[in-house]
């Protein structure tokens, strides 16, 4: 709730710190005393559109702060806050300062850190709700009246929330499979195509290096053909150097006996005869891995053009054309079990929107009961009010099926109808400034235990009424006031004789600065100012005495 107000320099209000408290508090003046001073400050704080004008004359800037108190803080604060990275110890206050430059321009903080105003705007819906006779928004603004009927009917909307989301899910899964189909037939043909050629080539992992690595190898063979043919002959004819190794060791091994130095020469030469064994199996290998085959290289360097050609076409790489083999395979089956999976798709989407229809019927049913309860609530609260000839009515209405969504398949609307046989209308259309205010607080009363912002304020709802009516009036506004924070500028003083707290505003002259000024009134105060209300510029004693009477009576 609002706990604090203060304000500097905004127009005739040099400087004022006001204090609030629970219960219903009202503020009394003359008319022109500044009670709208008040209000336009609020809105400074609230987010309204900072006006230079409101500026006192002769100095350069203008502020006002709010502070707000609450047991915890309210959870749709508290999540704009935290995406704005504004951060509030708990227990700690909610203090909104704004500041004006009589030169044009502003600045906006919570809790001294800087913030857009555009923020504000959207906290202040939470924090007050202001009716006035020029009232556009809160219970006049249509797009929340599903909401309020919704709370007064206790509506469990989640589960329609979980159905429409559930449906929407399985639309989008269905209509991405069906265009995934359409779009691989359309390609069908061309798939075909691919796949047959790939099929015909059969690429396999690997095959490529394996392709580079045997061409180089024959390459290198046709380059050595000739060096090698020479070495082929000379280790195969008769005289070849392993021969003669051969036959020398045959005849020094008959006389290596004779001395030693001849038995070390037969070991060297046995050791050269196993040496040029192995050069001759090293040489008979590498001619046989270095075989030219004229046809068998073509075959080679063919298939290698081939692969790489396909690679380019489906512009990945040799090795990856198996995985593109079988994509394309996935693909064909995909239009094969397509039909399948599409009707298994289509059916999950039915089951999804006729449990959606189900849920959206359901809390359509609770909210045109619940509209009767509230129609029958409000209309006790009517002829009170001296609208005895006023109907209400919520009017909830079915709306076309593009036009659901997860709030369910309903839109709600309050409307009235001032005069006897005069047709329904929206709130804001055809009720005059009273009337609307009127109809507000009956609105207000029949939604009491639905909650709303934490501080409510009421702008001269009395206005144009007196008596009985606005006995009514204060006494609906002290019971709305019961539970939390009410604050009601007023001209009736069967009202203000309501409040828990009273503020008088007044506005003086030393002939050369003219000033507002508010005082929180005592008991004295207040029966002095209820005398003025009711008797008016020359307080009676008679005045007084029924001022008395006013204040014991409630």
């Amino acid at each position: 709730m609002l706990t604090r107000l203060s304000i500097r320099n905004i127009v005739l209000i040099e400087a004022l710190d006001l204090d609030f408290g629970r219960g219903l508090g009202v503020l009394t003046g003359e008319t022109g005393a500044g009670k709208s001073i008040l209000l336009d400050s609020l809105g400074l704080v609230l987010g309204n559109r900072a006006d230079s004008g409101l500026v006192r004359a002769g100095v350069d800037k203008a502020s006002v702060s709010a502070s707000f108190e609450f047991a915890s803080l309210p959870d749709a604060i508290a999540e704009t806050l935290d995406d704005a990275d504004i951060e509030i110890e708990k227990g700690e206050p909610l203090i909104i300062r704004r500041q004006l430059k009589a030169d044009g321009g502003s600045k906006a903080f919570i809790n001294d850190q800087s913030v857009a105003v555009a923020l504000l705007r959207e906290i202040a819906g939470v924090l007050v709700e202001l009716h006035g006779q020029h009232d556009d928004r809160g219970l006049v603004n249509p797009r929340g009246h599903r909401a309020l009927l919704d709370r007064f009917a206790g509506a469990e909307t989640a589960r329609v929330e979980q159905a429409w989301s559930k449906w929407r899910a399985t639309e989008s899964q269905l209509a991405e499979a069906r265009g995934a189909l359409e779009q691989a037939k359309l390609d069908q043909d061309l798939l075909l195509a691919h796949l047959a050629e790939l099929t015909t080539l059969e690429p396999q992992a690997g095959e490529e290096a394996r392709l580079a690595e045997t061409r180089a190898d024959m390459q290198k063979g046709e380059r050595l053909a000739g060096d090698l043919e020479e070495l082929r002959h000379l280790w195969e004819g008769s005289e070849s150097p392993l021969a003669s190794l051969r036959v020398a060791a045959r005849k020094l091994d008959r006389i290596a006996p004779e001395h030693a130095l001849l038995a070390e020469a037969l070991g060297a030469l046995d050791r050269a005869v196993i040496e040029a064994g192995e050069a001759e199996e090293k040489l008979q290998a590498a001619a046989e891995a270095l075989v030219h085959d004229p046809a068998a290289l073509e075959e080679a360097e063919t298939r290698l053009f081939e692969l790489r050609a396909l690679a380019r076409k489906h512009r990945c790489e040799v090795d990856e054309l198996p995985e593109v083999m079988r994509r394309m395979r996935s693909q064909l089956d995909s239009i094969e079990g397509g039909e399948a999976e599409l009707d298994a798709l289509e059916a999950a989407a039915a089951e999804a929107g006729k449990r959606y229809r189900s849920e959206a019927q359901s809390l359509h049913a609770n909210r045109t009961a619940a509209a009767l309860r509230l129609d029958e609530a409000v209309a006790r609260e009517l002829a009170p009010l001296k609208l005895d000839a006023a109907r209400f009515r919520t009017a909830v209405t079915e709306l076309p099926e593009e036009r659901w969504g997860p709030h369910g398949m309903d839109s709600v609307e309050f409307l009235i109808a001032t005069n006897p046989g005069a047709d329904f209308a929206p709130l804001n259309k055809i009720a005059s400034g009273g009337e609307l205010s009127r109809f507000i607080l009956a609105l207000k009363v029949a939604l009491a235990e639905q909650g709303g912002a934490a501080t409510v304020i009421f702008d001269e709802i009395d206005r144009g009424v007196g008596g009985a009516v606005a006995s009514a009036i204060g006494e609906r506004l002290a019971r709305l006031a019961s539970g939390g924070q009410l604050l009601a500028v007023t001209h009736s003083p069967q009202v203000a004789a309501r409040g828990r707290t009273h503020y008088m505003i007044a506005k003086s002259s030393d002939g050369t600065v003219t000033r507002t000024s508010v005082a929180l009134l005592d008991d004295a105060g207040r029966q002095e100012e209820i005398a003025r209300m009711l008797s008016g510029a020359e307080v009676t004693p008679e005045a007084r005495a029924q001022a008395d009477r006013l204040l014991e009576g409630v």
